[in-house]
């Protein structure tokens, strides 16, 4: 059971992504930003096979326009080699990567101009997918879309523009429910016409539930029968509501204990976990730590390294708590460190 994290890091050196304006986008530019991303993704490869994580999501930036006109490269091929050296670190680590195109990739929509942006944008992200050198099980995720006053039509829609893409998209796409549109239910009903494996999002359950009443263990139960042996195993999204945020905001961090239960309920299941959370790394690291039976003493030192000058800005008896907690060097800690 891999669990990661989506696009960005936070605390890691040179690991940022750059980007630029429309109207700086010229060929030296793209070209300088596109070096400058693959660099920042390699530190990020490294540091997840570093920490354990096996999961992880490439930003859609990290080719700066890479569906738009205005990027004319051959970007595929000029740096075949930094992209295909970047994805040999990861099928080497057993890593699983994804990408995840934003809101304005619509293939159902009505407007055609539309749909054929959405075709170029997944084009872009299989055609980086491929450079990488990963198989079908390194997926890419799609919302269904809007519902433009027909529900059932615009899912049809979706099925048609969806038989019209070429193969090399076909075998990476998955679908996922969502929070104002299509529940878990309708996005299942799309999958059973389509064949597209389908994403549990928790968070969007939660946001927009199913007529049908089934517990989040057997809507995942119900989703894992459309993973076919190609796709990998089956993956899921989770998050946590912010406190005091507007519903549906993902959480800072993920607490620990909230996650354990919903992790637990998985225990007998081969699935893969994608955290959606505002801190990013910082909370796969603390899952993954905390998952890890035979976890080392070292992997919390390392974390301390990081969090104790802020626990002690806090607090001087957790600090003090979670130092004498540290000194425990043969017992599985990982959880009340966390929790301090």
């Amino acid at each position: 059971m891999a669990i990661g994290y989506a696009c960005l890091t936070i605390g890691i050196e040179n690991a940022g992504l750059s980007s630029c304006k429309l109207n700086n986008a010229n060929e030296d530019n793209i070209r300088k930003i596109i070096s400058y991303n693959l660099k920042a993704l390699e530190i990020i490869v490294k540091y997840n096979i570093n920490k354990g994580v096996k999961l992880f999501r490439i930003s859609s930036d990290i080719i700066p326009f890479g569906s738009h006109p205005v990027n004319n490269l051959t970007w595929w091929d000029e740096f075949r080699s930094e992209i295909a050296e970047i994805g040999e670190k990861i099928i080497n680590s057993g890593m699983r990567v994804s990408m995840h195109p934003g809101q304005y990739t619509v293939l159902n929509s009505p407007n055609l101009k539309v749909v054929d942006n959405a075709y170029n944008d997944l084009i872009y992200h299989s055609r980086f997918l491929d450079a990488l050198g990963v198989d079908s099980k390194n997926k890419i995720i799609l919302h269904i879309g809007g519902v433009y006053g027909d529900k059932k039509k615009s899912a049809e829609a979706f099925i048609l523009n969806y038989s019209n893409l070429p193969q090399s998209i076909k075998k990476r796409l998955v679908i996922e429910n969502d929070d104002k549109n299509y529940t878990v239910e309708d996005v299942l009903n799309i999958s059973e016409v389509s064949g597209i494996p389908v994403v549990f999002d928790n968070l969007h359950n939660k946001l927009k539930p199913s007529q049908l009443n089934l517990t989040e263990v057997q809507w995942i139960d119900r989703c894992n029968q459309t993973w076919k042996k190609a796709d990998g195993i089956q993956k899921l999204h989770y998050s946590q509501q912010k406190a005091g945020g507007l519903y549906g905001a993902h959480s800072d961090t993920i607490h620990i204990e909230e996650f354990l239960l919903f992790y637990n309920s998985l225990k007998d299941k081969d699935i893969d976990i994608m955290l959606e959370v505002k801190d990013k790394n910082l909370s796969a690291v603390k899952c993954v730590n905390s998952t890890n039976l035979n976890l080392r003493i070292s992997a919390l030192e390392e974390e301390w390294a990081n969090y104790k000058y802020l626990v002690l800005s806090r607090s001087s008896k957790i600090y003090n708590e979670i130092r004498e907690l540290l000194k425990k060097k043969s017992e599985n800690i990982a959880i009340k460190f966390y929790t301090l």
